[in-house]
């Protein structure tokens, strides 16, 4: 419609700061999401001293890193990473739930954009076409949603 105003986010990272919270379990596949990561942020103009790698055990543990970063005022938005496979248990369904609501929550309660690269999958296989497979790279997928929500709050000020 013609006279509205719109807001938006856009791809360009020079001046913003960004938080990378990764999970060492399953880093075979999280790796790959970090170089994802990486490879974006640098595409769009991020350079290494705008970045932070901070490694966690597990995909649980994501929020609570995630939020110490956030409410620190380390970064303009925060990239959570890690991969989370099921498996024969339901303790797929308890961990792959908290860490999505924990992020999600960091986020409303803080106001810091909160990317989430977190693999859901049902088999290695899968998450491998997800990490830089036929599927694409979801870390870089989770970089790009973080370098526009952070120039959109930026737009929309305070």
């Amino acid at each position: 419609m013609e006279g509205i105003r719109t807001v938006e986010g856009d791809l360009q990272a020079h001046g913003l700061r960004f938080a990378i919270v990764a999970s060492r379990f399953n880093d075979f596949v999280v790796e790959r999401l970090i170089d994802g990561a990486v490879g974006a942020l640098a595409r769009h103009g991020a350079t290494a001293g705008q970045l932070e790698l901070v490694r966690v055990p597990g995909a649980f543990d994501l929020p609570l890193v995630v939020r110490r970063i956030a409410e620190a005022g380390r970064a303009d938005a925060i990239i959570a990473l890690g991969a989370v496979i099921r498996g024969d248990t339901a303790h797929f369904d308890y961990v792959a739930g908290e860490c999505a609501s924990g992020l999600s929550r960091v986020a409303s309660d803080t106001g810091v954009p909160v990317a989430f690269g977190v693999l859901t999958t049902d088999t290695v296989e899968q998450a491998e076409e997800r990490a830089g497979g036929t599927e694409g790279n979801r870390g870089a997928d989770a970089a790009q949603a973080a370098i526009c929500l952070a120039t959109l709050l930026r737009k929309l000020g305070s």
